[in-house]
């Protein structure tokens, strides 16, 4: 066992974890679980708003992982990311992944209109050129992004937490019914059906704007059923307020929101406080203590074993394709 021990704590040693400002709580808990510290780091702006960063200890020829975020102050966030990011490729490390647990601007992923930038894959460049390696990802809002980049993109999945989560909160999976919001999350969320062997339904919705719908229709039946409503991302939360008020006219016994990415911006959390949802659960790929400190019906999944797991694989050149139907214990 001494053996063992000190072995996993030479392997460990070559990795370092750094952590920008967006997410420090996931960073914690990543670190807690692989049994090492965030190394030393220094963020701080200039008197114009420039960013600085500085690296308190040496990276030259270890295995870097850099944790972002992708919510909040995002583009401060995003340039800390990139400066970390070349900050360590100028001090020879010998590979830096990019942990990325919300993409930014991942839903400006393609032209739908004339001039329309694609910033998804301005984002991807940047990262590139930075000097990242590899990304880790989770639920990206279309796994097609994978395909912006030259290399190496592990899209983990919060399935497997949120199935979890679901087991155990529910004792009767014959009156649960799993909902999808729009067209778009319908692979999702059958998937989630499937391995549940719950009942599905989908709410067909129109935009007027972007972060506005103007009609909703449900398709599938709901009546007496405990909903849930999947999505991949809650920004104002006008979608899954107006959705749950769908599946109580559908006669539906409760109505849950379960969702990987929650930001909450705006008045978000005093719409879920006058809705009819009795609980949106999100993971911590976002900071969420303000949130929840607003609302009382925001409830959090810790997805920071996933992330600690997928670290310690990619660092051992193992596969990470069990991480995408199991928790790790």
């Amino acid at each position: 066992i001494f053996f063992l021990s000190f072995f996993l704590n030479i392997i460990m040693s070559c990795i370092r974890v750094l952590a920008g400002t967006g997410n420090v709580g996931l960073a914690d808990i990543i670190c807690t679980r692989l049994g090492i510290d965030i190394e030393p780091c220094t963020v701080k702006k200039f008197a114009n708003e420039e960013t600085a960063v500085e690296i308190g200890i040496s990276v030259r020829g270890h295995d870097v992982f850099i944790v972002g975020c992708g919510s909040g102050a995002i583009n401060d966030n995003l340039m800390e990311l990139l400066i970390l990011i070349n900050a360590c490729r100028y001090a020879s490390a010998r590979r830096i992944t990019a942990v990325l647990p919300l993409f930014p601007y991942a839903r400006q992923d393609k032209k739908d209109k004339s001039r329309a930038p694609i910033t998804a894959k301005l984002v991807a460049n940047m990262l590139t050129v930075a000097g990242a390696d590899h990304i880790i990802t989770m639920d990206l809002h279309a796994s097609q992004i994978q395909g912006f980049f030259d290399v190496p993109v592990d899209n983990l999945f919060a399935e497997p937490a949120i199935v979890q989560y679901i087991k155990t909160n529910y004792q009767n999976l014959d009156e649960v019914c799993l909902v999808s919001p729009d067209a778009g999350g319908a692979k999702r969320c059958t998937s989630i059906a499937d391995h549940l062997n719950t009942g599905f339904a989908i709410i067909h919705k129109e935009r007027k704007k972007a972060n506005e719908v103007s009609s909703m229709a449900l398709i599938g039946e709901v009546e007496g059923q405990d909903c849930i409503i999947v999505d991949d991302m809650a920004d104002t939360c006008g979608t899954l307020c107006k959705a749950a008020e769908k599946l109580m006219e559908g006669n539906a016994r409760s109505v849950t929101a379960i969702v990987t990415h929650g930001l909450f911006s705006r008045d978000a959390t005093d719409k879920i406080n006058k809705s009819v949802l009795k609980a949106v659960v999100v993971t911590n790929t976002c900071e969420n203590k303000v949130a929840m400190e607003k609302c009382s019906k925001i409830k959090e999944i810790n997805v920071g074993p996933i992330f600690a797991e997928a670290i310690r694989r990619t660092h051992n050149g193992e596969s990470v394709s069990y991480l995408f139907r199991h928790v790790p214990l």
